[in-house]
């Protein structure tokens, strides 16, 4: 396979030609949590979108653990293919894919037998809480898959390559819209039927990567005596990736403290909070995608010693990601109620739903900025601030926060609604001081 560098021609081209087919695969991937809301939300009852709206949440730990990890692995690779040291990463690549084997095998186990617990924490409605246990132990048997194919797709964009990623989650989506459709609405198996469809559609797309890599002579030859953890590589992903997934273990503590508050307020407000997490995941897209793009991007420059070259990346995702973003802030404010129908119709969900997508929406903007920072800044390897970041606006803001306002304003939607846009601000003005002096401080020194 041909390599593809990072690190010359146009900026601005180079960025859309490797951002846009990583946008398209995020949108992709995206759509296996909302089409199974969808189906189930237009199938079956309200309960059953609460199971899947809190299911979604605990498995997402797990993505955001894998993303982190997987995030460092593409970091690293991304360096040394910047510098041209092939044989780095080969052996970055194997101790990558061997590494990721056993923390599937790990989270498997964590998750099955600290689901019901978790659960309980979460204060998941009662007549809900069987549902989202299937949900939940069904995807928790496909960890395997999913770190298999995240491990893979951190592989080619750390090499240079999002497109074929892109074409591997296509052939998945496109499976798991089927599967949902033939578990859910005729085969009658309701959540447990769209939980099977992610894990299936999932496993296609792993084996699919891995058959068509080695067809087409990738660098990793995938024997199985390739498959062997280097020390050096296991600690330098550590360094890089623990901290980036620990950042998103906070966020989403966080977050999943929200979900704890929204499911004491009943199973109608826990259907709006699953419902407007489906669309801040797709109004952030052009923030995530364009986030991680700018890391890999941002690896190989470093690695290519071209630094000014990575700035300039930034300046221009940041842009493309803030356009984006606001066209979603548009929707919410001037029609939530078609958002929120696109996943229930049922009346009391709407009207509950109003007044907390007015407000939240907010936060797409400031995420927009927030995101492409750090993945600037982890490009750079500067995790460790990242993490201290992202820890902070979960723990020491968005926690407190919910917190107080809901103890103060519980039936206020609204209110609660605002906790989000408020962290991400605060967060984003102190992230831009933090890159703007890190920028300076290098120009004194090569002075």
């Amino acid at each position: 396979m041909k390599e593809n560098s990072l690190t010359e021609g146009s900026i601005l081209k180079t960025l859309l030609l490797f951002a846009v087919p990583f946008l398209i695969a995020s949108v992709l991937q995206s759509l296996y949590g909302a089409v199974d809301l969808f189906v189930v939300g237009k199938y079956c009852g309200a309960e059953s979108v609460a199971a899947v709206s809190t299911g979604t949440q605990v498995t997402q730990i797990v993505t955001s653990l894998v993303t982190g990890l997987t995030l460092g692995s593409t970091i690293i690779i991304g360096q040394y293919m910047g510098s041209r040291d092939y044989d780095m990463v080969k052996k970055t690549i194997g101790t990558t894919l061997t590494a990721f084997a056993a923390v599937a095998v790990l989270l498997t186990i964590g998750m099955l037998g600290l689901e019901r617990e978790l659960l309980t924490l979460l204060q998941t409605p009662e007549e809900a809480f069987e549902l989202t246990m299937q949900y939940v132990a069904i995807c928790s048997l496909g960890n395997i898959f999913i770190c298999g194919y995240n491990a893979l797709s951190a592989v080619l964009r750390g090499y240079g390559d999002s497109t074929r990623p892109m074409m591997f989650v296509g052939m998945s989506c496109a499976l798991n819209v089927l599967l949902d459709f033939l578990l859910v609405k005729y085969a009658g198996m309701g959540v447990a039927g769209t939980a099977l469809a992610t894990v299936l559609s999932q496993a296609v797309s792993m084996f699919a990567a891995i058959i068509y890599l080695k067809r087409n002579n990738f660098l990793f030859d995938f024997k199985l005596t390739s498959f062997r953890p280097y020390g050096m590589i296991v600690k330098k992903l550590a360094a890089v990736g623990i901290p980036i997934s620990f950042q998103e273990l906070m966020v989403r503590i966080s977050f999943l403290y929200l979900m704890t508050v929204m499911n004491g307020c009943g199973v109608y407000a826990a259907a709006v909070v699953g419902i407007s997490s489906k669309y801040d995941v797709f109004a952030m897209l052009s923030a995530t995608s364009m986030a991680n793009a700018l890391a890999a991007i941002t690896a190989q420059n470093m690695g290519a010693e071209k630094p000014e070259r990575a700035r300039k990346s930034l300046w221009y995702g940041m842009s493309f990601a803030l356009a984006v973003s606001c066209l979603f802030w548009i929707w919410a404010q001037w029609n939530p109620e078609s958002m929120i129908g696109v996943f229930s119709n049922d009346s009391h969900v709407i009207a509950a739903g109003v007044p907390f997508f007015r407000s939240c929406s907010y936060d797409y903007i400031m995420t927009a900025i927030v995101f492409c920072l750090n993945g600037y800044l982890n490009g750079r390897q500067k995790t460790v601030w990242t993490m201290i970041s992202c820890s902070a606006g979960a723990l020491v803001l968005r926690i407190p926060m919910v917190y107080i306002f809901s103890r103060n304003f519980a039936e206020n939607l609204g209110m609660l609604g605002k906790i989000a846009p408020t962290v991400s601000g605060i967060m984003a003005c102190y992230t831009f001081g933090y890159v703007l002096w890190e920028g300076r401080r290098k120009k004194r020194n090569v002075a």
